[in-house]
């Protein structure tokens, strides 16, 4: 019998250097999906064909050792078990060539691209923690806004290959509101601001 998620108690990190093993372990030997290591919102089409497998992995070790903290990770305990790809929208090159997700006003937005938890740690309430902790980490970093691109799909029973950019219904449970839509599958989904505002001092 699955764990409920309020009965599983998980902690957030960044990804820094230190912690690149557990993402490692976490991802395994397909990088999650396909060679991604979470590098496919970050090229160009030609460069992920390229560089699927190793060279992605290689792209993310390097992107990590720089200082950069491109999301967040999901612990049980000592353990990784998810995974939410989130910085400054400019940082994605996909989103900046995107016709259907382009910006829909001048807030400097960030962004959340990606989710994966591991098989055994699924439906469990997971994603829904995991974004909230993004926005925590947002918030922290003097952000003031954080807006995801969830599929809506018309099935209950979405393959997980199909479902790593998170599902809707994760995004309105961790209080995301739908704020643009350029298809009918893939609304912009957004973090009212007001939530991400440090309080005065």
């Amino acid at each position: 019998m699955a764990r409920k998620a309020a009965a599983v108690k998980l902690t957030f990190h960044p990804l820094t250097p230190d912690r690149w093993a557990d993402f490692e372990k976490l991802f395994g030997e397909r990088g999650a999906c396909g060679g991604c290591w979470c590098m496919w919102w970050k090229q160009t089409r030609s460069e992920f064909k390229e560089q699927k497998g190793d060279a992605n992995k290689r792209s993310m070790k390097t992107l990590v050792d720089s200082g950069a903290e491109p999301g967040i990770l999901a612990y049980l305990g000592d353990e990784a078990v998810g995974w939410c790809a989130v910085a400054p929208r400019e940082d994605y090159a996909v989103l900046e060539r995107s016709r259907v997700l382009k910006p829909i006003d001048t807030t400097p937005v960030w962004s959340v691209t990606c989710l994966f938890v591991a098989k055994e740690h699924r439906k469990q309430g997971v994603s829904v923690a995991l974004l909230k902790a993004a926005a925590e980490h947002v918030r922290g970093r003097g952000g003031v806004a954080v807006e995801g691109y969830p599929i809506e799909p018309k099935s209950p029973h979405v393959p997980a290959a199909f479902a790593w950019t998170g599902l809707v219904s994760a995004f309105e449970q961790a209080g995301f509101v739908e704020a643009a839509r350029g298809s009918r599958s893939r609304p912009i989904i957004r973090l009212p601001m007001a939530h991400l505002k440090k309080p005065a001092s």
